[in-house]
């Protein structure tokens, strides 16, 4: 008996990793009280090795803090960092692709330096090169149920978008913070296209000592090319940003302000190109008994993202008191910490809004954390989640007691498996009983299908349905299945 096999070879994900580092940054003596701070971090490259991957970029401190003499200043440092992330399936021929995101900031004081710790949050992913064999043909009877696989293709790229826009007077830019949504994935032939928002945030100095937060949504575009894209592919992507250069240009006349913002970004996206395969589901021998071997294809494919906007309003929880004495300033450094959760009432958002609230009080200026919990019912099975807060406002309405609002811009993403079954390989087993009467009737089951009945009869589709034109498959009680066999008549 002879088979026929063929091979399919395709880039597909690997694995999935997660990993935790923590990097620290030291500031000098001068940093008297800490008001607010603000941590980003940028992924420079990662690389799979024997065991481990190692992924490695630089992070970006902001303090905003009062000195000896009560002067509102602004510091800043980047640090490089490395971190690795221990797995037995890592090997230098897979490639890694991670996304790092700052999990926590904290801020510590050692003797008179003070410390700011981030712990940055990577997942990474693991791709390389998957093969399996599959029965295509030979002398077999076969049922052929077209089977999809998918393979993965890498792309990335950088761009560059920037802003211009006019506020009141300010005096300088204390402090500024980004993030990233992405609004958009759309696979085009030769390329991807990825749409989205930054939300830009700036801690400014009014005058004097007096502070002022603002916010601007600013949209970008990416067109990654890509040979192997094309219109019904699927596709995931990742935006973070490169670097951000600010400038202010202040007209004291018209106490006005024109702040002009200029950002590159980076994207790291996979698509996914769904293969048909014209696999084997079921084969059998006329001649004899067949064991098959079967393998699980997978086939990954990435859903159409689910975009809510939502306003959350509440008591926030403080990070340290406060009364009628104090005034509130700005509201800043917005963020979210949030996860998928899943219960009897279906798919939730649930976390915290998180912001800085600045506050001037009898004592000079303060930083009081404030965290809004939010807790938001989602449709669908999605396994990726990001959160984009803005437009987050605080007051005291009642002393010691402080209201907060907020906008959230949830993004919702989903990765989808399916697992379809083809034959293997096959292996000859013990001949099938010949049987030498001219014509056999079967009496089948209700409900049994053409392919079901040929592989009892051990005959060929196309034999038994020529055999019985008058019966529609699949059969109904009470039918009769007839086989007619072909005998040679011996005259002595």
């Amino acid at each position: 008996m002879k088979t026929q096999t063929e091979t399919f070879r395709g880039y597909a994900k690997i694995a999935a990793l997660a990993a935790q580092t923590a990097v620290e940054c030291r500031f000098p003596q001068e940093v008297e009280t800490v008001l607010s701070v603000h941590a980003s971090a940028t992924l420079t490259g990662a690389d799979a090795g024997n065991g481990e991957v190692r992924y490695y970029g630089k992070a970006h401190f902001s303090v905003v803090y009062e000195d000896a003499e009560k002067r509102l200043c602004r510091a800043e440092k980047a640090v490089e960092w490395a971190a690795d992330c221990k797995d037995e399936r890592c090997y230098p021929a897979l490639a890694a692709r991670a996304k790092v995101a700052v999990e926590n900031v904290s801020v510590r004081r050692e003797g008179a330096s003070v410390f700011v710790t981030a712990l940055l949050g990577a997942d990474i992913a693991l791709y390389g090169e998957q093969s399996f064999e599959y029965l295509a043909g030979g002398e077999l009877v076969v049922n052929r149920t077209p089977a999809n696989a998918t393979v993965a293709h890498l792309c990335g790229g950088a761009a560059e978008t920037d802003d211009e826009f006019e506020t009141e007077f300010i005096g300088d830019i204390m402090q500024h913070t980004q993030a990233v949504n992405v609004t958009d994935i759309v696979c085009e032939t030769g390329s991807l296209r990825v749409e989205g928002e930054i939300n830009l945030g700036i801690l400014a100095l009014k005058g004097g000592d007096s502070l002022v937060s603002f916010e601007r949504l600013v949209p970008f575009r990416f067109d990654i090319p890509c040979e192997a894209c094309s219109f019904g592919c699927s596709a995931q992507a990742n935006v973070s940003v490169l670097s951000v250069a600010i400038k202010a240009d202040a007209d004291e006349e018209r106490g006005r302000c024109r702040i002009f913002a200029e950002f590159t970004l980076s994207a790291q996206a996979c698509i996914y190109e769904e293969i048909t395969l014209d696999a084997v589901s079921d084969a059998f021998s006329v001649t004899n008994e067949l064991t098959l071997t079967h393998t699980d294809v997978t086939c990954t494919t990435a859903a159409d993202g689910a975009h809510i906007t939502e306003r959350v309003t509440g008591r926030a929880a403080l990070s340290a008191p406060v009364d009628f004495t104090d005034v509130l300033q700005a509201v800043t450094c917005q963020r979210a910490e949030a996860n998928l959760t899943y219960g009897e009432g279906g798919q939730r958002v649930e976390g915290v809004a998180l912001a800085t609230l600045l506050m001037r009080g009898k004592d000079g200026c303060r930083g009081i954390e404030i965290s809004l919990p939010f807790s938001i019912p989602v449709e669908g099975n999605a396994t990726d989640l990001s959160v984009l807060v803005c437009g987050m406002s605080a007051r005291q309405k009642q002393e010691g007691e402080i209201d907060a609002e907020a906008t959230l811009k949830i993004c919702l993403r989903e990765e989808r498996e399916s697992v379809c079954r083809i034959v293997c390989g096959a292996t000859e087993g013990a001949p099938v009983p010949v049987n030498d009467s001219a014509i056999s009737v079967y009496i089948p089951r209700a409900g049994d299908g053409l392919w079901e009945l040929a592989k009892s009869l051990k005959k060929s589709p196309e034999e038994v349905a020529a055999n019985n034109p008058d019966i529609e498959f699949p059969v109904k009680e009470g039918q009769r299945v007839i086989v007619y066999r072909k005998k040679t008549l011996q005259i002595s």
